[in-house]
């Protein structure tokens, strides 16, 4: 219940008038209402811990959410408490307080008026609320269930007066800071010309502050007034059954004081004088039957009032203490008694509050509890809608009388009220927040509570998944969607990142085959692993996915992983894999600057590096088989070699010039026969280069793009043809001319095999788009021919950071694939990092 209801009443009618103190008691409940049904759902869908309101949020919205609102809403009750025990200090005074010019021990006016004075008064005050709750929650329940009933006693009184008295004049002493004046007040009994009289705002002069008063600052007032509605919530850790209380207590406690703030408004406006009830808010003892018992109400609720917030401020505050949401700033508020009362939080917000008692004055703090107290109500409305939003089976109250409708009006009216009560403190406390969010989200530990988020972007990611229509895709609108095969993130964590940069926004799936057969194991060893290679995806900061799956072999796990990974419109369309040669594996994860620079220790879940005498997991025939699988399946692929040996950090901010350079070849060196420029393939490997160049990282580098001519071919025209092409897909590369005449020599040379032989390796079995098909008994591809154009590649100038060579397309006939390989491996001998590219569809456009 809040703290002094009558006095609070006629406070706000005596400057608001009837009317628009009836319009800001209908605000303040439809917020308070609006938030007290968010409080009982949340309260009623689980377990409630103690921490009230911070409980809910922390463990709706997570740790950044909950602990940032944590602390504002221990600010707020801690400046409710000391709000609430200036005002018992004010009654106190206005009773008991020396009037200026006057001697001790004049009637009972026997307390010295000063600011030191009240500061000590309110000091002894605090002290006694903190006796109360060192002792624990339980005597705070009894003590608070004996001030209701002096207060419901004086209430009744107060009702009563209202009829019973006669009407009389109040002479009423104005204490202001220069010395005091008197005015007259009168009590008229029921009159409909006083009612008229008092319909309407007539805002004057506070006579504790000397300010003038507004909407925004008796609303203010007055709001604090309504805040008891979290008390019981507060109290959520000591309360036997929280989820049954809580609904009960407090929506009881709401219609209550909304009931008995109406009804007293109308008595007031009926029956005092405007002056009356602007200069003088202790009225009520002097019209009441039996005034005594009226000052005894008001110091008891008020006193309650200040007990209540600094008890709910010190469990918020051991909360937080043990939740490890601040670290070692709060191991003190842990310590708790031998019957679990949090004592050391108690003394901790009793300092808090007695530092707040410096400011002295009562309406000096009201505008500044009052944002913090809506800030907190709107985020536990939003704690209820982000729920409700994220429909997870899970969120079940038993309290249903709420919908999303209801919390979005509760968040809405929190932050218009905010900023009518003042812009500048709600900026500040808005600013305060964002400030906390930022600390708790980049130093705070991990939690296990849950993430509201996490549910959240699942509820839409899964409403734009089934959005994402394949059947609507346009070249237009292509981006590469790689999934990566890695054997050991030891070994390949240079690779990882360099596919990184490849993606451009698209899907990127970091996948892995453990070897063994679920059949023969007791669980799936796949889940142990999997928060490695998470934690693996953060410290090396790239945006992908991580899947892994089981299989007997290497290559029917990565034909499962082609199969299921990713979901609806969303798959991978092109394959990455290492290149497969006899280089010794390095351990490149503990030299990357991730783990080197933050001295942290590369994640324990991956085991060592193979051994370079070990044998391999996986065959040169199987290695070619998965590239077949791949274009079969209609993924493009790319094969990476050597990019470990990639300084991209060194390439790309190094200050000297000439600026890197990426090298393009966009032609099948392996079939000099069939060069072309613009098949599908060189067109994707184009793409891919264009991609690369594109990122963040990489657009200090050049493309270089080379167009290996032989005598007689008009190299020109080809160049311009080139550039023409180049200019229609709108990609910045210089064009360098290569003859390669004493390349192809060797390859027309070389003796062709018997009629009816092997075709050569690369050759299209199909015929592909832009492609043609070649005689079987074609020429064959020599060692010496494959060396010549390794050769012819290593000798361009300046040394490239990264080549991108065209990719062959494997033979037909499995018995060439270890042929094709060491081909392979003969063309980007030495080359340093380099990208083998073969593309199956269509990627570019010239469209708008």
């Amino acid at each position: 219940m809040p703290a002094a209801p009558p006095s609070s009443a006629g406070f706000v009618v005596g400057h608001a008038g009837l009317y628009q103190a009836l319009a800001m008691f209908a605000v303040a409940y439809f917020i308070i209402g609006m938030t007290v049904l968010s409080v009982c759902a949340i309260a009623t869908n689980g377990a409630l811990d103690a921490g009230g309101a911070y409980y809910m949020i922390s463990r709706a919205l997570g740790p950044e959410f909950g602990g940032s609102i944590g602390i504002m809403f221990f600010l707020a009750n801690v400046c409710g408490s000391a709000l609430y025990v200036l005002g018992l200090v004010e009654a106190v005074v206005d009773s008991f307080g020396i009037p200026p010019g006057q001697k001790v021990g004049a009637g009972v006016h026997v307390l010295p008026q000063s600011y030191w004075y009240e500061l000590l008064y309110g000091t002894v005050l605090l002290a006694l609320c903190l006796l109360v709750c060192l002792v624990g929650a339980s005597i705070y329940a009894k003590a608070t269930f004996l001030i209701f009933l002096i207060v419901a006693g004086v209430l009744g009184t107060i009702l009563v007066s209202f009829f019973a008295t006669q009407p009389i004049g109040v002479p009423i002493r104005l204490p202001y800071f220069n010395g005091s004046e008197t005015e007259n007040g009168s009590f008229t009994g029921f009159s409909l010309a006083t009612l008229r009289d008092n319909l309407g705002g007539g805002y004057g002069v506070d006579y504790t502050t000397g300010q003038m008063m507004s909407f925004s600052s008796v609303f203010a007032v007055m709001f604090n007034g309504c805040t008891g509605i979290m008390a019981g919530s507060n109290m959520s850790g000591d309360l036997k059954r929280p989820s049954y209380s809580i609904p009960r207590g407090t929506i009881s406690a709401v219609l209550f004081t909304y009931l008995i703030y109406n009804l007293l408004a109308f008595l007031m406006c009926a029956t005092c004088s405007r002056t009356l009830l602007q200069k003088d808010y202790g009225f009520l003892r002097d019209i009441s039957i039996f005034p005594p018992l009226v000052t005894v109400g008001i110091y008891a609720a008020t006193l309650s009032a200040a007990m209540s917030n600094l008890i709910g401020a010190s469990r918020i505050l051991y909360a937080l203490a043990r939740d490890d949401l601040f670290g070692r700033a709060l191991v003190l508020a842990k310590k708790t008694s031998a019957s679990g009362n949090p004592v050391m939080a108690v003394i901790l917000s009793w300092l808090v509050v007695q530092l707040v008692l410096f400011s002295g004055k009562l309406n000096t703090i009201a505008g500044v509890v009052t944002t913090f107290f809506l800030l907190v109500y709107a985020t536990v409305n939003l704690a209820c809608l982000a729920l409700e939003w994220a429909s997870a089976p899970n969120f079940r109250p038993t309290f249903r009388y709420f919908t999303w409708h209801t919390c979005l009006l509760g968040i809405a009216g929190c932050c218009v009220m905010m900023f009518l009560i003042s812009p500048v403190s709600a900026s500040a406390s808005l600013g305060f927040l964002l400030l906390l969010l930022l600390a708790l989200h980049y130093l705070s530990p991990s939690s296990t509570w849950g993430y509201i988020s996490q549910a959240l972007i699942f509820h839409q990611v899964r409403k734009y998944l089934l959005m994402l229509d394949v059947r609507k895709d346009h070249v237009k609108f292509w981006r590469p969607q790689m999934l990566l095969m890695v054997q050991n993130p030891r070994g390949s964590a240079r690779l990882i990142d360099f596919v990184n940069d490849l993606k451009k926004s698209g899907l990127y799936v970091l996948g892995h085959v453990e070897l063994q057969d679920l059949d023969t194991l007791p669980s799936d060893p796949l889940q142990p692993q999997q928060d490695s290679w998470l934690s693996l995806v953060d410290k090396l900061n790239v945006k992908a996915f991580v899947s892994l799956t089981l299989a007997p072999s290497v290559r029917h796990g990565v034909r499962q992983l082609l199969f299921t990974s990713g979901l609806g419109g969303m798959r991978p369309n092109t394959l990455v894999l290492g290149f497969y040669d006899d280089a010794a594996p390095q351990d490149g994860l503990a030299r990357h600057p991730a783990f080197t620079s933050a001295r942290e220790e590369v994640p324990l879940g991956f085991p060592p590096l193979r051994a370079p005498a070990a044998p391999k997991l996986l065959s040169a025939r199987e290695y070619v088989g998965i590239v077949a699988d791949a274009l079969k399946m209609l993924r493009n692929v790319l094969l990476a070699r050597q990019l470990e040996s990639l300084d991209k950090a060194w390439e790309l901010r190094r200050a000297a010039s000439p600026p890197p350079t990426i090298h393009v070849w966009p032609v099948n060196l392996l079939r000099p026969d069939s060069a072309r420029y613009a098949d599908t393939c060189s067109l994707f490997l184009l793409q891919m280069a264009c991609v690369l160049n594109m990122a963040r990282a990489w657009r200090r580098a050049h493309l270089r793009l080379f167009l290996c001519v032989e005598a007689g071919a008009m190299p020109h025209a080809q160049e311009e043809k080139l550039r023409q092409l180049l200019k229609d897909l709108r990609i910045q590369a210089q064009i360098q001319l290569v003859p390669w005449d004493a390349v192809t020599r060797l390859h027309w040379q070389t003796p062709r095999g018997p009629p009816g032989g092997p075709a050569p390796i690369g050759a299209a079995e199909e015929e592909e788009e832009g492609s043609v098909n070649y005689p079987a008994n074609a020429t064959q591809v020599s060692d010496e021919y494959v060396c010549a154009a390794n050769k012819l590649v290593l000798e361009q100038s300046p040394t490239p950071a990264v080549r991108f060579l065209y990719l062959p397309r494997p033979p037909a006939d499995t018995s060439l694939y270890p042929l094709y390989l060491h081909q392979l491996e003969l063309l980007t001998r030495g080359l340093g990092p380099t990208v083998l590219v073969h593309g199956v569809s269509a990627v570019t456009s010239t469209q708008l």
